[in-house]
């Protein structure tokens, strides 16, 4: 039985992970892989995708690692250029490449802002800006935008820039999926909420808990109705969902995987 991706190209990004365990954008490499896709993996450095690419190679699946600042054009451009050259086309893209600063409006210095606002919104609009056209002249094509339920409410610190570039992210899905619906690619959103991913123990720990991992798995686990955290394979089920045939009328929409956060009033 064919796979639900079998024979699609998917691109990536932020396809590596910081350590151990499903980030969103190792679990969607191989959820995808699974599901029949060649995998064009993409992210800025080369020892983060090691570990994706020999689960991806241990199914006998097909990927390719290419290395790329998502936050500059001419490296975004030379991506896609390099996709063409290797599989010949482009069917999916995923934007997975993001990350959270503290702060806010008054202690967060400029460059702090804009650093947030390029590396979370502006990737997308680049690799989107670069991908469009050739999934148009394909006739279709599907595009998944990773968001956060930071960009939909407050999630338990001040990080304005992040929060305000994911918010960002779920409209630039909107009004480019309405504008492309003709030519027949997809564009949605999935916006996970406090997920139990390898940046939980290397980043946001030391961010928020002093180094504390349990005491911050516990404040994130207290939010969330279901009482247990997801992780990067429930992202990845989502987007492959997005990315499938199933979803061929939806278009211009989110997927909130939170576990029931959202939902609550408190």
């Amino acid at each position: 039985m064919a796979g639900r991706l079998e024979g699609k190209v998917a691109i990536v990004t932020g396809a590596g992970c910081v350590g151990p365990g499903w980030g969103n954008g190792r679990a969607t490499c191989v959820r995808f892989a699974e599901e029949g896709a060649k995998i064009f993996a993409v992210d800025l450095r080369a020892e983060t995708m090691e570990e994706t690419l020999h689960l991806v190679r241990d199914l006998d699946g097909e990927i390719e690692p290419h290395l790329c600042d998502v936050t500059d054009r001419i490296a975004v451009e030379a991506m896609v250029a390099a996709c063409l050259e290797r599989f010949g086309a482009i069917d999916i893209l995923v934007n997975n490449v993001g990350g959270s600063a503290k702060g806010g409006p008054t202690d967060l210095d400029e460059a702090g802002w804009d650093r947030q606002i390029d590396f979370n919104l502006k990737s997308v609009y680049l690799t989107c800006r670069a991908v469009l056209p050739h999934m148009t002249e394909r006739g279709g094509g599907a595009i998944v935008n990773t968001s956060s339920t930071s960009g939909t409410r407050y999630t338990g610190s001040p990080q304005v820039a992040y929060a305000s570039a994911k918010a960002g992210i779920i409209q630039f899905s909107k009004v480019t999926a309405v504008e492309f619906a003709p030519t027949g690619v997809r564009v949605n959103t999935v916006v996970p909420g406090q997920l139990h991913t390898p940046m939980v123990e290397t980043r946001l720990a030391g961010q928020r808990m002093g180094g504390d991992v349990d005491a911050l798995l516990q404040s994130r686990i207290r939010r969330i109705p279901l009482g247990w955290m997801g992780d990067g394979r429930d992202t990845a089920n989502a987007a492959l969902f997005l990315c499938s045939d199933e979803a061929r009328f939806v278009t211009g929409t989110e997927i909130v995987v939170d576990g029931g956060m959202s939902a609550r009033c408190d």
